[in-house]
Parts: structure tokens; C-alpha cells; sequence
């Protein structure tokens, strides 16, 4: 434990000698269980390796030229990095680093500090580090931080060329360099390790394609690293969006990655936002960097005005004013799964229940679902449909076992290259004349209605549309509360399951509304909408049918 400032880092979380939020609290215990379980491996002269280094050889930069003197979460961010190791093949377990801390607590220096381990003493030879940004004055930051640590060492300057377009060190071929975006080109880059800073910054379908581009090209190296450093920000549904939602996901227990290593510093309570206690979640350097009279001072030019609170909510708790964060817990969703008890629509017969259909584009996936209330708890039944080709493509790439999913009845093939709607029709009307089951209400997705819709009228069913915004909120709220109460029934559908993982919320911090969204572009959070949608009719005519949703018989009436 001594060699270890992991477990010295989750020894003060729990002794409460440092204050830290959920998400560092989350991500500690999930590295001291998966170290004590064996899961991993640990090797601490690696990890003191990289520290000694850094105290040893890097210098500040701004206003004094003394080392750098880790702090202890400082130690165990590196420690975390380069001493947890794949037990199969000795590497490096994590490969991409999320760091999220408030403004003045040193990131950039440290993001260069170890960058600068990785270019002199990791090993590799022939090494290509990049530091990314948007344009190329904006990588400035950390590169010039990182070549003021080479020029402030004897020994590092004297093996190091400062060249017109990068740093070279010829001892081991290689070379450092600053990079503006270019996502459409990936020829060339073999990176050891890219430094992205303040992503909070990079401009949204730009910066998520760059970004997955130098993810792209990590895998010819054996134990690569892409390192991102933020602050909270402003631009929604970029790159720090999905990656935090990613965090969270894994932080949570949703995800099945294996490789991401998210510290996310941020306040828990919104209420004690002005509170020195509270700010140190989000400001782990605070009295070190920073004096608590610099926030106190800026805490009350804060409580000014509205726009220079959100500003210190953003760059001092780091709380996006829409933040977008992984929603539900991994066993929440699990307790309302039995995969040993496939719901039928026969046991059903008879019943009233309420529909909601999302509805898909040509190549993602349809959802029509209907929720009862029996037993004392909302059964779930959700049928999901997939064009032929699409299928086929899906199979063999989206590592997605649809194939099984297809064979379990909770998915069937329909159409071409786009979802033929007569087969959701089908589905509704079949409910109705085969097991006498009845939709009061069906939700669907106003904007792709389609001619279902007209067809569905036409048969006699109610239907309505949902605007799948921020006025989900409190359907949102009601169906996480009855989850954790147990009171969802789901059967064996995991590929319901998996979508309700997928989803993630955008919460606007003003008002606290929420907005559903996919926690990754790729993912598909369909059946997870379709139940919102039906849902959302009980909500809205809870007046009208709530009577008969409660499925009484006159026996028991």
C-alpha cells in the first residue's frame, strides 16, 4: 500500500481527508476492487517510475522555474495510468484518459509533465506524440508548456532538437508535434500518446470525427495512450458531451469498455455551489494552486448576475449549464430483467394497455411497445424491426448479437432497406383481434410519423404524438423512481434492456429539465423511446384511462 497512491488516494477519500465528488469517488473503488480482486495487475515501479520522473525532470513554466511536486491526486491519476496493468498481456490497462478539473489547477503542466515521461522514458522507440486541437494556435498551450520543461532540464535540452515543425529527439527517433484538425486525413499518424486540451472547445461533429480519427490510428502501438484534459464548456453534443456520457456510463456500471479511465473533478450539489467544501470536488488543488480567497472573491462577483454565475458554474464546479451525463444504474435495469421468464402476449389477454412507437430512419432500428399495468407493475413488451440489409450488415459489424435477438422473437426483419410500417401495423392489430389486448392510447414520435400513423387512425386506434424533448422530464423522473422500486417487468428482453443503458440525459442546470439522448452516436436507444412515448400517455390522459389501465376485473372490482 505504501508503493501504491491509489490505494493512499482512496484511503483519504475514505477517511475524509481530501473532499471529492461521486464520480472520483466512483472511479477509485472501482480501481482499488478491481486491484484487490486481481482483476489487474499492479506494478508500482512503473508508476513511481513515471512520478520520480516527473518530480525529478520537470520544471514549472509560468511566474517560477522550481520541480513540480506532485500532489497526492496528482500521484494516483499517474499511478492509475501507468502502473494498472492487463493481466493477459502486461500492458498498460487504460489507453484513453478523461481528465475533468476546474480552471487553475494545473492541468496544462501536468498534461505536459506527462506527455514528457512518455517521450523520453516510456520505451517506445520511434514514439510520434501529438498535441491536438482545433487550430494550431490553440495546441500552443501544452506544447510550449512541454518544450519549456525540456529547455528548463540540461539533460533533456542536450538530447533534443527544436525543429521548424516539431521536436525531435534522436536518440530514439522520435518526435513531438502541434496539430490542427483534419479529420478526413488519417494517413500517417501512428501516435504513442495525443494530448487533446480544453475539448470543452472543440466544435461539435468536428471535433467527435478528429477525434475518433486519432482513436482510429492507436492500435498500432502496444499500449498507446490519448489523453483529454477539460474543463466544463459550453458546446453541446461535441466531443466532451460523448465523453462524458461514455464516463458516466462506465462510471455507472453500463458499459462493457474496458479501456477508458474517466477523472471527472465536479460539484455534487448545485445548492452549495457557493461553499468552499463543495468546491473542492471541482478544484482538487485548492489552497495549493489556488487560495480559497481567489474563489471567495470570485464567488461574490459570481452572485452579481445570472451570466457571471453560469461562468463560474462552468469553469469553477464544472457544471455544463446542459450537462449530459449517463442516466440509469446497471442493476436498476437488470432487477426488472429475468432472462429464465419470456413475457407473452397471451398471459396478457384481454388487458388494456397504453402503445408507443418510435419510429426509424432507413437504416435504424423501428420500436413498438406497449406497457400494462398487472401484478403490481408495468409489464413491458417491445417488438423491434430491421431492414433486410441493414441486418446483414449489422450482424457482422455492430457487434451487436441481433442474430440472437432475431431468433428470442424480439426482433423481426422487415422491408428491404427500410422498415416496411405495415409490419408494426400488423403487430397492433394482431394485439387486438388475436389476444383481444387494447391500446387506449399509442404515443409515437411526431417527427417520423409517416403513413402508419394515417393507418392506424383508420383502424380505430387513438393516437397521439410526443415531442421527445425536455417535456419528457417528468416521465423521465417517474420511470427511474418505479425502477428502483422494483415496479418495471421486462422479461428476457435484453435488447430492451440494453437500450434503456444507452440512454443518456442532457440536464439544463437552470431549471433542472431533462432530455433523453444516446450516451454514443452509434448507440441506439429506440425501445427505450418507444416506452417513453407510451408513457407518456398515461401521463397526459391519466384522467381519460387510468381507471382502465388498472386492468380490474368486475370479479374483483
Amino acid at each position: 500500500m505504501d508503493n501504491n497512491y491509489v490505494f493512499q488516494y482512496w484511503e483519504a477519500i475514505e477517511n475524509g481527508a481530501v473532499t471529492v465528488g461521486k464520480w472520483i469517488r466512483t472511479i477509485y473503488k472501482i480501481l482499488v476492487d478491481g486491484l484487490k480482486s486481481g482483476k489487474w495487475d499492479f506494478d508500482g515501479d512503473k508508476a513511481n517510475k513515471a512520478i520520480n520522473f516527473i518530480e525529478n525532470f520537470c520544471h514549472h513554466s509560468e511566474g517560477r522555474n522550481d520541480l513540480l511536486k506532485l500532489e497526492l491526486w496528482q500521484k494516483a491519476i499517474v499511478s492509475a495510468i501507468f502502473g494498472i496493468m492487463d493481466k493477459k498481456t502486461g500492458y498498460r490497462q487504460f489507453r484513453e484518459v478523461f481528465i475533468v478539473v476546474a480552471r487553475k489547477n494545473g492541468k496544462t503542466l501536468f498534461a505536459a509533465a506527462i506527455a514528457a515521461y512518455m517521450t523520453y522514458i516510456d520505451g517506445e522507440y520511434g514514439a510520434k506524440v501529438y498535441f491536438l486541437a482545433p487550430k494550431l494556435d490553440q495546441a500552443d498551450l501544452v506544447y510550449d508548456a512541454f518544450y519549456q520543461i525540456v529547455q528548463a532540464d540540461d539533460e533533456l535540452e542536450s538530447i533534443t532538437k527544436k525543429r521548424r515543425s516539431d521536436i525531435y529527439i534522436k536518440e530514439f527517433n522520435t518526435s513531438v508535434k502541434k496539430i490542427a484538425f483534419n479529420s478526413k486525413k488519417s494517413d500517417g499518424f501512428n501516435p504513442q500518446m495525443v494530448v487533446n486540451d480544453e475539448m470543452e472547445a472543440w466544435p461539435g461533429d468536428q471535433g467527435l470525427k478528429q477525434y475518433e480519427v486519432m482513436t482510429s490510428a492507436l492500435g498500432a502501438r502496444k499500449q498507446p495512450l490519448i489523453m483529454s484534459i477539460s474543463t466544463a464548456g459550453y458546446i453541446n453534443d461535441g466531443i466532451y458531451d460523448e465523453l462524458m456520457r461514455r464516463s458516466t456510463s462506465f462510471l455507472k456500471g453500463n458499459s462493457k469498455e474496458t479501456r477508458i479511465l474517466p477523472f471527472i473533478y465536479m460539484i455534487d450539489n448545485l445548492e452549495a455551489w457557493d461553499t468552499i467544501e463543495e468546491l473542492k470536488k471541482s478544484n482538487p488543488n485548492l489552497g495549493v494552486s489556488v487560495s480559497e480567497e481567489f474563489y471567495l472573491e470570485q464567488i461574490e462577483i459570481a452572485k452579481t448576475s445570472l451570466s457571471k454565475k453560469v461562468e463560474f458554474m462552468t469553469k469553477y464546479c464544472n457544471i455544463k449549464q446542459n450537462s449530459s451525463v449517463a442516466w440509469l444504474d446497471y442493476w436498476d435495469v437488470m432487477k426488472a430483467v429475468n432472462e429464465d421468464i419470456k413475457i407473452t402476449l397471451e398471459e396478457y389477454r384481454g388487458c388494456y394497455c397504453v402503445g408507443g412507437i418510435d419510429l426509424s430512419r432507413t437504416t435504424d432500428l423501428t420500436a413498438a411497445s406497449i406497457v400494462i399495468w398487472k401484478n403490481g407493475k408495468w409489464n413491458v413488451i417491445t417488438k423491434f424491426y430491421m431492414p433486410k440489409k441493414r441486418y446483414e450488415i449489422a450482424v457482422n459489424e455492430d457487434n451487436v448479437p441481433y442474430n440472437i435477438y432475431r431468433e428470442k422473437g424480439f426482433l423481426e426483419i422487415s422491408g428491404e432497406n427500410q422498415v416496411d410500417y405495415k409490419d408494426v401495423y400488423k403487430w397492433f392489430i394482431d394485439l387486438v383481434k388475436v389476444y383481444k389486448i387494447r391500446p387506449l392510447k399509442i404515443g409515437y414520435d411526431r417527427y417520423m410519423a409517416g403513413y402508419l400513423i394515417d393507418d392506424l387512425k383508420m383502424a380505430g386506434f387513438q393516437v397521439d404524438d410526443v415531442y421527445q424533448g425536455t417535456n419528457l422530464t417528468p416521465i423521465l423522473h417517474q420511470f427511474e423512481g418505479d425502477l428502483k422500486d422494483g415496479k418495471y417487468n421486462l422479461g428476457d428482453n435484453t435488447l430492451l434492456a440494453s437500450h434503456l443503458l444507452n440512454v443518456a440525459v442532457e440536464i439544463n442546470m437552470n431549471d433542472s429539465r431533462m432530455k433523453p439522448v444516446k450516451i454514443e452516436k452509434r448507440m441506439r436507444i429506440d425501445g427505450a423511446m418507444s416506452v417513453f412515448d407510451a408513457l407518456t400517455m398515461v401521463s397526459k390522459y391519466h384522467n381519460e384511462i387510468g381507471k382502465k389501465l388498472l386492468n380490474i376485473s368486475k370479479e374483483t372490482a
